[in-house]
């Protein structure tokens, strides 16, 4: 029989990682039904804890859609990040930390001083793949909201309006050449973003590696 501590630890591994493997279109229609106002689960969950005044239809406002299909997102990917960070703690070197504890570096400190800086390449590399990976949410939004990124345009953002420019919805006609001046302006503003990482944090970076 395995103990209580070890079944928590499968099943938090388990919430933590899964959802990463799931489609965009499973995650995006599960969540529409699920902050549904009329069907969803959401509204009664919040009741059993009394907080179902709380509730609002958070993809039908304009003022709350983005944001929460940010935090989906966040919930989809927040497992790679995590293993990423927790791998680059696994491999701080004994040394350094016993080191730094007989100079009586401890606690919060110890974290600050020692062990994130020694992390930093990992939070960089975490950080450029999230800033790449943000121009492709095109599928969640457009599962979840559809090529019009409602309500009213709020959840729009480059890689739907390319869709639209490109490929035309409804009555609008694509647009090759102007979904081509999109593609463009997203390559460049990755390629900046990347350089940016590359010359200035990286850089930085290298007086932290062994």
């Amino acid at each position: 029989m395995s103990s209580p501590r070890l079944r928590f630890a499968a099943f938090y591994r388990t919430a933590i990682f899964v959802p990463t493997i799931l489609s965009f279109v499973i995650v995006g229609f599960a969540w529409k039904l699920i902050l549904s106002p009329l069907w969803g689960v959401a509204p009664h969950m919040m009741d059993l804890v009394g907080l179902k005044s709380f509730f609002t239809p958070w993809l039908g406002k304009e003022e709350y859609a983005l944001t929460a299909l940010s935090l989906i997102s966040v919930w989809q990917f927040v497992g790679i990040p995590m293993m990423l960070i927790y791998a680059a703690l696994l491999s701080i070197p004994e040394e350094v930390i016993e080191a730094a504890e007989c100079d009586g570096i401890t606690g919060l400190s110890q974290f600050w001083k020692i062990k994130l800086p020694l992390i930093l390449p990992s939070i960089g590399i975490i950080s450029i793949l999230t800033f790449v990976g943000n121009f492709n949410a095109f599928d969640l939004i457009y599962t979840a909201q559809g090529a019009l990124a409602g309500p009213n345009y709020s959840t729009d953002i480059l890689g739907t309006f390319l869709y639209r420019a490109f490929f035309g919805f409804q009555l609008q006609v694509g647009d090759p050449n102007m979904g081509a001046a999109i593609a463009t302006m997203m390559f460049l503003i990755i390629l900046g973003g990347v350089c940016v990482y590359l010359f200035l944090v990286q850089t930085r970076l290298r007086r932290y590696q062994f």
